[in-house]
Order: C-alpha cells, then sequence, then structure tokens
C-alpha cells in the first residue's frame, strides 16, 4: 500500500501537518499528541485544498482522496523511507549533545556553496521532523544534511531507520534529556546508534579525534577525523571568534570558544564532498546564526549574547566560561532552569550557581529549579525578571542570556530587546 501513498505523493505540493497552514495540492497527514487530533481535521483539510488526506478516521472512508491507514505515523515514516531511497543521494547524518543545530547549519552553508541541498530547517529532528524534512527532498537536490535528536533510550536508531545516512557526525555526548534515558550509559548508546547504523551501511564517519568518549571502541576504517590539534587556532574573541584554518584567517559571526570544534567538523565535511577550501572559509565567515544560539547582538549599549535554545550543564559551563574569557568591563550571565535533568537537575543547579561565583560573574537565576539552590538575584519566572530589569536596567554591558527553551527567556525583553 505504502507504494500506492507514494505515487500519489509525487503528485502533491508536499507534506502537510498542521491544518491552520494548509497548502493548496498538498498530502495532510493527521497525527495524534497529547492535546490534539489531526484525524478531527480530516475533513477541513480537504475542503481548505489538500489534495488527500492520510487518515486514522473510518468516517470519511468512502472520499476517494482520503487515504484511510492504521497508523497515520508509521505510514508518514514508512513514505519518508521510501523517498529517501528512491532519491539516491548522499544523507549527512547529525546528533549530538550540544552544537549538533549550529554544526547542522555551517554543514549547510558549506555544502550549499558546490551542491543542491536539503536541510533540517529549524530542530525539526525528532520522530516527525525527520521524515518531514526526508519528503522535502527534491529532484534537484544533490546532498542531505538530516539533524537528529533524541530525548529517550532508542530515539537514534529508530530515525537511522527511517533516514538510512551513508554519513555520520556526532558532536558529542553528554548529560542532557536524562530524564528520559535513566542514565549516562543510555545516553552513550543510543547516541552511537548512528556510528553502528553507518558502519553497517559501509558509510563514513566524522570524527572529532580530540573526544576520548567518541573515540572509544572506534574500529573501522572510513572515518574521517578532525579536531583542535589540527592546526587551527583562535585568533581571537570580541566575542565574535576569529580563528585561523588551513593557511586563512576566517572571522566568523558566532561567539563561543566551543563553537571551533563545530567549524572543524563543516571544514571536514565540506572536504569530503570536495568543496574548494576558500569557498569553505567563505561559507563560514558568512554564516550568521539566527537561531538564539551564540548569537550575539547589540542592545542599546549592551552586547548581548542569546543562547537560551537548549541548556544543561555541560552547554551552561562552557558558556560561562566563554563569557570569562571575553574581554569587557561589566559582564553578567542571565541563567534559566536547565530542564530534563530528573534527579541530578538540584546537583547540576547547585554547580551552576557555585560556577558564578567562582568565575566572578556577575549572575541573575530565573525559574523553579534555580529559586531552589540560588540564594540572590533569583526569580521565579520570566515576568519577575523583567520587572526587575525594566527598573535595573544594564548600561555598557556584555550580557549572556541562557537557558532552556521551556523557561522562555525569548520575553526576557528588558534585556534582549525586541530581537
Amino acid at each position: 500500500m505504502i507504494e500506492q501513498i507514494y505515487e500519489k505523493f509525487l503528485n502533491t505540493s508536499g507534506i502537510c501537518t498542521d491544518s491552520r497552514a494548509i497548502r493548496q495540492n498538498s498530502m495532510f497527514v493527521c497525527l495524534k499528541g497529547a492535546n490534539f487530533d489531526g484525524n478531527a481535521f480530516a475533513g477541513e483539510a480537504l475542503e481548505k485544498g489538500a489534495a488527500y488526506v492520510i487518515t486514522e478516521s473510518s468516517s470519511i472512508a468512502g472520499n476517494e482522496r482520503a487515504i484511510v491507514v492504521n497508523d497515520s505515523l508509521a505510514t508518514l515514516q514508512q513514505l519518508a523511507h521510501l523517498h529517501r531511497e528512491k532519491m539516491c543521494i548522499p544523507v549527512v547524518g547529525i546528533t549530538g549533545t550540544n552544537g549538533k543545530t549550529t554544526t547542522k547549519e555551517l554543514i549547510n552553508a558549506v555544502l550549499s556553496t558546490t551542491y543542491k541541498t536539503c536541510c533540517t530547517k529549524g530542530n525539526l529532528n525528532n520522530h516527525i521532523g525527520v521524515p518531514l524534512t526526508l519528503l522535502s527532498i527534491s529532484k534537484d537536490d544533490e546532498i542531505a544534511i538530516v539533524e537528529m535528536g533524541a530525548n529517550h533510550v532508542g530515539e537514534i536508531a529508530d530515525l537511522c531507520r527511517i533516514a538510512d545516512p551513508d554519513a555520520g557526525l556526532i558532536t558529542n555526548i553528554g548529560v542532557a534529556h536524562i530524564e528520559g534515558f535513566g542514565s549516562k550509559e543510555n545516553i552513550v548508546k543510543t547516541k552511537k546508534a548512528l556510528y553502528q547504523h553507518v558502519m553497517k551501511s559501509d558509510g563514513t564517519l566524522f570524527v572529532n579525534k580530540s573526544d576520548s568518549l567518541l573515540c572509544e571502541g572506534l574500529n573501522y576504517e572510513k572515518v574521517v577525523f578532525y579536531g583542535e590539534d589540527s592546526g587551527t587556532r583562535i585568533v581571537s574573541m570580541d566575542p565574535c571568534l576569529t580563528i585561523r584554518l588551513w593557511d586563512r584567517t576566517v572571522k566568523t559571526n558566532l561567539t563561543g570558544s566551543y563553537n571551533i570544534v563545530n567549524f572543524l567538523a563543516a571544514a571536514a565535511v565540506g572536504e569530503f564532498f570536495n568543496v574548494r577550501r576558500e569557498l569553505v572559509c567563505k561559507a563560514l565567515s558568512e554564516y550568521t546564526p539566527s537561531n538564539h544560539r551564540s548569537q550575539v547582538s547589540v542592545v542599546g549599549t549592551n552586547t548581548v549574547i542569546s543562547d537560551y535554545y537548549n541548556a544543561n550543564l555541560t552547554s551552561m559551563t562552557a558558556a560561562l566560561e566563554n563569557l570569562a574569557l571575553l574581554k569587557g568591563g561589566r559582564k553578567a550571565a542571565v541563567l534559566g532552569d536547565m530542564l530534563e535533568l530528573g534527579s541530578l537537575s538540584g546537583q547540576a543547579h547547585t554547580e551552576v550557581v557555585a560556577m558564578t561565583e567562582k568565575m566572578g560573574i556577575e549572575a541573575y537565576f530565573v525559574g523553579a529549579e534555580f529559586s531552589k539552590v540560588a540564594n540572590k538575584n533569583v526569580f521565579a519566572d520570566v515576568e519577575a525578571a523583567n520587572e526587575y530589569f525594566t527598573d535595573h536596567p544594564f548600561n555598557d554591558a556584555l550580557v549572556l542570556v541562557k537557558g532552556s527553551n521551556g523557561i522562555h527567556l525569548n520575553r526576557l525583553t528588558a534585556v534582549l530587546g525586541n530581537e
């Protein structure tokens, strides 16, 4: 049946999963979530112009444009896997605890100088996002870059079965979403499933040779190693990085010494796919983040580092260490809770508070978890923080804003302005 559905898909304008944004001649897939059921909107989607709907509801089974299946999500995933096989182009799979979205964006910037690429949009990297990325591959695309995220055991292996990547890159493995994984060992096993899949397919791995955990137990020939001992070095941080790559000086638009390995990863992938070095350097220098990951902006008299899409102890530590290294007069950090840390949450938030004290960083804390362990400059939520910073604004300061997305630091307008 999936072949017949695929033939219909090829004659549509693409997949749609949001009944509020139906595209004409699209194929609407009725998905279910904790608080919604797309099957309830199958008829509405057809009325709005969808060519077909994939639904679990038999109530519109008589409609020739309705494709009734047992499991809409499974059908979406099968359809995506079939499309990936039909396209016959290289697929680069990327996962990791920190830096995977930035690395994905950098790799896409590099490869798109030479090839027509299809790349994961935003962070659509889960069991729904990965199929949507694959189904967006057009007949003109030459390479696909697919980001894969996980918050429970076995998820990367499942995504690999759908995407079947020819090449794989793990940025790093740290403690994040441990509430869903249960242990660091489970995180390592889940992430390294990308390596296992690529090796079984006789594909290529891109591995940071400076990361002992990534290299541990790796006995495979088709590995492209990269790392900070390659001669690449940081020239300056003001606060954006200028690096020396090969024999060229590359001024970037990203802050954070931790991002150098992400630049090196993108350079390694680019060289593997025969992108000229001058084009690699040009792409790295021109890439500008827009997703609140290591993003630098000027707000009034302040320079603000927005890095509040996600946070865990590893990324929080790296961000604070980077802030301490940067030149500047007044330095401050507004830090939001790190979510999904389970039983490790109290310890992790306590460590962050102690870290700011040790580094001498002027720190402000937002959220329920920090409220349990911090004894000064702490706010229950963003609204309380906004009220305080409206009355006590920063001036001529370098300000880091870092936390998990669920804390909604994007609403901290008193510090961020209207970015």
